[in-house]
């Protein structure tokens, strides 16, 4: 089967949607079909393009068997709702021509569209129409509500009119799946039917992440003692995440708490804000994104991890991080209201305390830094429910079943996606390397 994928993002940016995105396609050609990709350079979370790519625009390369294209984008240094909207537009503008050319010469059975970027969706649901292919829309952000529920956008008519726009594109597509149950009932919710949604949730290579000791380089850095704690946010640090809090309940444990350290783990455009509001305090520690072959000692350094979030985020989405986090066989401490899918997924493997209170968040971890015992059971939980629910072969496999008419996806939940290839990990000069 042939298949084209059009999305803003792939590897080689190591985190967020091009991690899945590249394994989603490493996973296909494993399986025997054919397929090619319409993407941008990379760019994230650092938002800055990699010299090297600057004059491979539209010229395809092969990465792991996908035949890459890459168009032009304009990328903001520090983005804002407006600049966001640009950067979006650009990609839809620069992606049209390719997609068109590899839909008519190419003729695809499928073709898949990422959001984000929606912009570039919709004429992805258009180009399918007329060449007869299978369109298929994963929804791994709702890029509307989040832009104006975190303030980044503001104008009451312009929000009406995207709602309009996006409603318009979901329903243009054949099948549209989301990440977590909670984002199905979101997509129900802005009109489209049950037989046309499904979930199909962000994996983790439960084989590559995994328990571990936690006496790691990381700690031996960072000159941590043995009944030194923990806590550890390992992400992408921009405005929606909330890190603020983090810190905060940082400053606030530092004094009555010396032996629990914070660990701040990542690049996004909001880090050099955080690393001012940490100044001068010893238990708050930066570190950089870390490459493939280190991360499952990162994961393992921590005694529990920490997703904050702030209250207008809730349940817009459900973080990919969960599952590596589970798969590690540490606890967890996150921010989410009761009732959402966030929720659901961490009771009874973690804490759950309410978005945007740092002093709850203090709380939590006073109470796991003190609890070992339940620490250990909570982790236990985690990694029994990454097996469960999370792993990537079994997610793949039966994406891959859907598209191709051997298997159902829509309309299910816990539909499991993933492949026979390992992690993604590849360097800038292997992504422009000409096969």
């Amino acid at each position: 089967m042939r298949i084209l994928l059009v999305g803003i993002n792939y590897a080689p940016d190591l985190i967020g949607v091009a991690k899945y995105n590249a394994e989603l396609c490493d996973s296909l050609v494993a399986e025997g079909h054919e397929v090619r990709v319409i993407t941008a350079p990379p760019y994230y979370p650092a938002w800055k393009i990699p010299p090297a790519f600057k004059s491979s625009y539209f010229r395809s390369r092969d990465i792991n068997g996908v035949r890459v294209t890459r168009t032009p984008i304009y990328v903001p240094r520090h983005p804002s709702g407006a600049k966001r909207l640009v950067h979006h537009a650009s990609f839809a503008l620069t992606s049209a021509a390719p997609v068109l050319f590899e839909a008519l010469s190419w003729r695809p059975d499928v073709m898949i569209a990422v959001a984000p970027s929606l912009m570039s969706a919709a004429f992805v649901s258009f180009v399918a129409r007329r060449v007869g292919a299978k369109s298929w829309l994963h929804v791994q952000d709702f890029e509307v509500d989040a832009a104006f529920d975190l303030g980044l956008l503001r104008n009451p008519s312009l929000r009406k009119w995207m709602l309009r726009v996006e409603a318009a594109i979901l329903k243009s597509f054949d099948n549209v799946s989301t990440i977590s149950q909670a984002m199905v009932e979101r997509l129900r919710i802005k009109g489209l039917r049950p037989d046309r949604t499904a979930e199909v949730r962000n994996w983790i290579d439960t084989t590559a992440i995994c328990p571990d000791s936690r006496a790691t380089k990381y700690r031996q850095e960072l000159n941590f003692g043995e009944d030194d704690i923990v806590a550890l946010y390992s992400g992408t640090m921009s405005n929606k995440q909330g890190l603020e809090l983090v810190i905060e309940a940082a400053i606030g444990l530092e004094k009555s708490h010396p032996h629990i350290h914070f660990i701040l783990a990542g690049e996004g455009p909001d880090k050099m804000r955080l690393k001012r509001l940490a100044a001068g305090h010893r238990n708050i520690h930066f570190l950089g994104l870390q490459p493939n072959d280190s991360f499952n000692q990162l994961m393992a350094t921590a005694d529990f991890h920490l997703i904050p979030q702030k209250a207008e985020a809730a349940d817009l989405v459900l973080p990919s991080k969960l599952g590596a986090i589970f798969a590690s066989a540490r606890p967890v401490i996150a921010m989410a209201e009761e009732g959402t899918g966030l929720a659901a997924e961490v009771t009874n493997a973690g804490l759950v305390i309410p978005p945007g209170d740092s002093s709850a968040l203090e709380l939590a971890i006073c109470q796991l830094s003190e609890a070992p015992a339940l620490r250990e059971r909570y982790g236990e939980e985690g990694r029994k429910r990454a097996l469960d629910r999370w792993d990537r072969r079994t997610i793949a496999r039966r994406w891959s079943e859907a598209m191709t008419g051997q298997g159902n996806a829509t309309g299910q939940t816990n539909v499991g996606l993933t492949g026979a290839a390992n992690d993604i990990g590849i360097p800038v000069e292997d992504a422009v390397r000409s096969p």
